[in-house]
């Protein structure tokens, strides 16, 4: 038989955590979204790692130059790998939207693109790498949502005022991550006194070093795999954060 701790006994300290905290702030990364069947990025079944037939490895093609340079590859790859708009919120989600509405959670901060925070329900969500369902010209700034890259009858899509080529609001390779973004977040972890981590390895800077602004007392991490941060941990549970936070989802009475 396994000494091991059960999974229920680390949701009960989890949940234990959530019931003595007053301001939880959830740290999330590509693993929130891969229960809505969204790949993450560097696991075996990752993006980088699918064998999808490109002439340029990812990171080269969500850079910015290779956007500007070769912007009817960027689109080709960036719509058939990056957009999933089928795509629909998993048991996290909802759990994390359910937790800010009772109070506990005051803000979702996520590595991720693809909006369904929001489409749970949460209202506090700073998305370090910006969103796949805003884009702008980049010629005159005119902002669309994600139908005008879905639908356009042309490769690259173009603005519909001027004529310019259309950028997803994203964060690419060679740019820089917004400040007021990253202030906002660095602000919030700090007046934590519980922070989740969740779906995240925590080895991709500089979003992942954020952590170490945190100085409450109590970091819950949920993970499959280990972060440089296990041994700070109050809590570390190697599940599926679908699987964990779905008891969460739930209104409590």
């Amino acid at each position: 038989m396994s000494d091991l701790p059960s999974f229920e006994t680390h949701t009960e300290n989890l949940r234990r955590l959530i019931d003595e905290s007053e301001r939880i702030v959830f740290f999330g990364g590509a693993g929130t979204s891969t229960e809505s069947g969204i790949p993450d990025f560097r696991s075996s079944s990752g993006l980088y790692n699918s064998g999808a037939e490109y002439d340029y490895p990812p990171e080269v093609m969500l850079s910015r130059s290779f956007f500007i340079r070769e912007p009817e590859k960027f689109y080709a790859f960036y719509r058939g790998e990056m957009l999933h708009p089928a795509a629909r919120p998993n048991p996290a989600h909802l759990a994390l939207a359910e937790l800010e509405r009772s109070g506990r959670l005051t803000a979702v901060i996520t590595q991720n693109i693809d909006g369904l925070h929001q489409l749970a329900g949460s209202k506090c969500v700073l998305e370090l790498h910006g969103s796949v369902l805003r884009n702008k010209c980049l010629s005159c700034g005119e902002g669309y949502g994600l139908e005008a890259v879905m639908e356009s009858i042309e490769t690259v899509p173009r603005c519909t005022e001027c004529g310019g080529i259309i950028k997803p609001d994203v964060v690419l390779y060679e740019e820089g991550l917004d400040a007021h973004v990253l202030g906002e977040a660095a602000a919030q972890i700090a007046a934590a006194d519980l922070l989740i981590v969740g779906g995240t390895s925590l080895t991709v800077q500089p979003a992942a070093g954020m952590v170490g602004r945190f100085r409450g007392g109590r970091l819950a991490l949920i993970n499959l795999a280990p972060t440089p941060y296990d041994s700070h941990a109050s809590c570390i549970i190697r599940e599926p954060i679908g699987k964990v936070l779905a008891p969460f989802a739930e209104k409590r009475a």
